[in-house]
């Protein structure tokens, strides 16, 4: 999604949202991230307003102070950028990969299946299964930060059967254009 971006031709426009709407992100964001209203507070205080950055193919980013801490592409989940999730790495659940698959993450491949279900990999656990659609971040095998985050395409315990094809669709990673992006 952010493989090839820059902001002098892919933003469309920068608008402040009507404050009904900025409530109504804040609800889905409560619902969506394993956050609670303490942390969301952290991130975003309540009584400062954000910033929508409209971009090409239906990203938009929002921006706090110039600083991207979340986007969302049409009107799918909301992501929160990888600097945000180092900061508050609990807020996703977590994949990994093994160290294999690395490089292909970072080159912007999604995720397959046997890069999560071999040694190195992991999922969770038959309690904690995820089904589809669940955005998650990818910790790699022998990394401390995660790499990327992405949206699973199949459930956690189909993708331990199945053991083929895209497990986990990439949408961002560490070194794409959006991580390079540290003020819009």
């Amino acid at each position: 999604m952010f493989k090839k971006f820059s902001p002098t031709t892919d933003i469309a426009g920068q608008t402040p949202p009507k404050s009904s709407i900025q409530r109504s992100i804040r609800s889905s964001i409560l619902s969506q991230w394993k956050i609670d209203q303490e942390t969301l507070e952290e991130i975003w205080p309540k009584k400062e307003s954000i910033i929508h950055v409209k971009c090409r193919e239906h990203v938009s980013i929002y921006t706090l102070h110039g600083e991207p801490l979340f986007f969302q592409h049409f009107d799918g989940p909301f992501y929160p950028t990888l600097r945000l999730f180092h900061k508050y790495p609990f807020i996703l659940p977590h994949v990994q990969i093994d160290r294999g698959a690395i490089r292909f993450l970072l080159a912007g491949a999604h995720m397959m299946c046997p890069g999560m279900t071999s040694a190195g990999g992991g999922l969770p656990s038959a309690e904690d299964a995820l089904p589809p659609d669940t955005p998650v971040a990818f910790n790699a095998e022998g990394k401390e930060h995660a790499v990327g985050i992405g949206i699973t395409k199949m459930g956690t315990e189909e993708m331990k059967k199945v053991n083929k094809g895209v497990g986990v669709e990439s949408v961002t990673y560490l070194g794409d254009d959006l991580w390079a992006l540290q003020k819009l």
